[in-house]
């Protein structure tokens, strides 16, 4: 399905696309609608398995939810994702992607807090929507810039991205 995911601890970004508007119940965050749209979730992975085990959780699918994205990774597939095993600057890289990525005009957050619960950068949320997949894509490719290195694995809509 992908190539193989490195084992070493790392930040990464996961590509959604949801067909229709959908309300989700996600953890203590509540109820909210997530509007039809494509969506850019980043993360860490500083656990056991490193950018395999967590990004490739998210890639697969869980059985059991676990963390946020999983309540929109059910209605959600993923349709990109890219990696960094660099180490983090002063703020970690996922929450450098998801300050640039929410600073861009097309960007809304959906649902506030939504994976950044344990977050200390004061990120406005780890997921960012965009209604067009070419508006999501300049924001990634911008928001990334300089800091993927040969780690980006981009999915079939997105050969040009990294």
């Amino acid at each position: 399905m992908f190539p193989a995911l490195p084992a070493q601890p790392g930040a990464y970004w996961l590509m959604l696309r949801l067909e229709t508007d959908t309300t989700l119940t996600v953890g203590r965050l509540g109820a909210a609608t997530f509007p039809a749209g494509w969506y850019v979730y980043t993360g860490s992975a500083r656990g056991p398995g490193g950018i395999r085990a967590r990004l490739g959780r998210h890639v697969r699918g869980g059985a059991r939810p676990r963390w946020h994205i999983d309540a929109l990774r059910k209605y959600a597939p993923p349709v990109a994702w890219g990696w960094t095993t660099a180490p983090d600057p002063a703020q970690p890289w996922e929450c450098h992607w998801a300050h640039a990525l929410a600073a861009m005009p097309a960007a809304f957050v959906p649902l506030p807090g939504f994976g950044a619960s344990d977050c200390r950068f004061h990120c406005p949320a780890h997921l960012i929507g965009f209604r067009s997949p070419d508006a999501l894509q300049h924001a990634l490719h911008t928001a990334t810039r300089g800091t993927m290195g040969t780690h980006c694995t981009p999915a079939c809509i997105l050969e040009t991205l990294c």
